[in-house]
């Protein structure tokens, strides 16, 4: 085989590696992604379990930089605190390593089943056997690109150039690390790249040391792809977790080159499969840095926040003003902080109605766009709002102060629910229409726009119910839902009219309009479900069903 034949056939194989691990990732995500963001979210109150949980969630997705994101992520947003977002990723780390040590073995005759098996499922039509058919196909490719880069490079193992080039290679650590730390930054995988390093030892392509010093950059590399992607905004506290495992990263590799000149020919020793010494390298380096690093997380990350201090924008809308710390040994206190937070849910929820009656006359895409970032603003001051009161103590609350819990939480999740309908379906159908190049009649313009005024008096009405807690107010804002029904009946029942008779150009906005009027009503449910309802049903105002009872 020729010499450029060969390369093309080199990086063929390389291609073919990258789409594996990528269908592996995929399939796994597919099939178990939000359960893998729950079990990192329930475990992340103890390092200990925290690094089992970021070891477990990276061996099942073969990505540390997928959990260094997704943990990355969290951290930003507030969700987690920082010993245990460290702890997350010193195990993303070593369960990487899992799958290397798998695949360290010879299981190349497995390719072919686990394809077969793999397309067998995925023809099939639901979307579990799809995904796991995903990994398995992921799974056999992998093991025939490894296997043919075996194939491949055996005729050129003794051609003296080569030879020459990774004797000089060799003799650079320091420029090996740097080569595979810009290779796995590029690949976005520490797994594949590793598994190349793998086929070149395996082979005497690369001599051993080289091979060591190559899989340290791929760990160095591998700390990347999180800081430069998962931390956004200008707030320095959003890259501490990223930062915090590049440093340590940085630390283990630096210490290892020191060391490796000693330490690399005991391990040749040790196994005399250099596809397996590379991988037991590779698995012993992450194991020495977990525990050197695990115990020292706390004054570690006390180093980080003095490093990266929260910055904190007085001007940033989705920033808590009354969740006070220091409230929550006062429960009274601390749930009226909580109170007047949830306010200003429903002051954001009148600005992105407001918004919306604007996109509705004017279809600005602008305005769209700004309106439909309000929801984050939202999202953000409601996880705020939950994570704070679920952090009181629950048994210095009274009946009293649980009552108004219970209607704190409805108010902030009905506000939440009811923003997501504004941003997802009601300025979807505005967007829709626009880039249809679509407009609803002027009648039924009017009956938006009515229902949209209607409904920005029934917020600011659930607004001071939530704070007065008048129990004539909650009977007057809960009549409003019947009367939403009746205004939806009547604009429905005119539209059809409106079609029947002709009077408008064309039926294409008929199904727009319709869902317009059904969310518009829906957004008005949650503003009586979250305002009135626990008021009545504390006060046992409300009926437990509308079924007749003769029924």
């Amino acid at each position: 085989m020729s010499f450029p034949l060969t390369l093309v056939t080199l990086a063929g194989s390389v291609a073919l590696l990258l789409w594996g691990v990528r269908m592996v990732q995929t399939g796994v995500q597919r099939a178990f992604g939000a359960r893998l963001r729950s079990v990192l979210g329930h475990t992340l109150q103890n390092r200990l379990k925290a690094f089992l949980a970021g070891a477990g969630v990276t061996a099942i997705l073969q990505s540390s930089t997928a959990t260094g994101l997704m943990i990355t992520g969290f951290a930003a947003g507030g969700l987690v605190e920082l010993v245990p977002a460290l702890a997350v990723m010193l195990g993303a780390n070593v369960g990487t390593t899992l799958i290397v040590q798998v695949l360290s073995f010879n299981v190349n005759e497995a390719a072919p089943a686990l394809i077969l098996v793999g397309v067998m499922m995925f023809q099939r039509a639901s979307a579990g056997p799809r995904d796991f058919g995903r990994v398995l196909i992921g799974l056999g490719l992998i093991l025939m690109a490894l296997n043919q880069f075996v194939e491949v490079l055996s005729p050129y193992e003794h051609v003296p150039t080569l030879s020459q080039l990774l004797g000089a290679i060799s003799t650079q650590p320091l420029l090996d690390v740097l080569l595979a730390a810009g290779l796995t930054w590029a690949v976005h995988s520490s797994v594949a790249v590793v598994l190349v390093i793998m086929s070149f030892a395996a082979n005497g392509t690369v001599p051993l040391g080289a091979a060591f010093a190559l899989v340290l950059g791929a760990n160095l590399g591998t700390a990347i792809n999180p800081v430069l992607e998962g931390a956004t905004g200008d707030n320095p506290a959003a890259r501490r977790v990223p930062l915090g495992n590049l440093v340590n990263r940085v630390i283990g590799v630096a210490v290892a080159l020191v060391l490796l000149p000693h330490i690399g020919p005991w391990l040749a020793h040790l196994d005399r499969d250099s596809g397996r010494a590379v991988a037991d390298f590779h698995t012993a380096f992450n194991l020495l840095l977990a525990v050197l690093f695990l115990p020292f997380l706390d004054p570690y990350a006390a180093l980080l926040r003095r490093w990266l201090p929260a910055r904190i924008d007085q001007a940033d809308p989705s920033r808590p003003l009354y969740l006070d710390p220091a409230a929550r040994e006062a429960p009274v206190v601390a749930l009226g902080g909580a109170g007047r937070e949830a306010l200003r849910l429903a002051d954001v929820l009148d600005s992105m109605l407001t918004g919306l009656h604007d996109a509705f006359e004017r279809s600005d895409r602008r305005l769209i766009a700004e309106t439909r970032r309000l929801d984050d603003v939202i999202d953000k001051l409601n996880r705020a709002i939950k994570a704070y009161i679920t952090s009181l103590d629950a048994g210095a609350l009274s009946d009293a102060d649980h009552r108004r819990v219970r209607e704190i939480l409805a108010f902030a999740t009905n506000m939440e629910q009811a923003a997501d309908i504004v941003a997802k379906d009601l300025l979807g159908i505005v967007s829709k229409r626009l880039k249809r190049g679509l407009s609803f009649s002027e009648s039924g313009q009017a009956d938006l726009m009515q229902l949209l005024d209607r409904l920005l008096a029934n917020v600011r009405a659930a607004a001071s119910l939530f704070m007065t807690g008048d129990e004539r107010a909650a009977r007057l804002l809960a009549s409003e839902k019947e009367t939403f029904r009746s205004l939806e009946a009547a604009a429905t029942e005119a539209h059809f009219e409106r079609l029947r008779s002709g009077r408008i150009d064309t039926a294409e906005t008929t199904a727009l309009h319709l869902d317009a009027l059904r969310y518009l009503k829906d957004v008005n449910a949650h503003l009586v479900a979250g305002a009135a309802y626990p008021l009545l049903e504390s006060k046992g105002e409300l009926l437990a069903s509308r079924l007749r009872l003769d029924m």
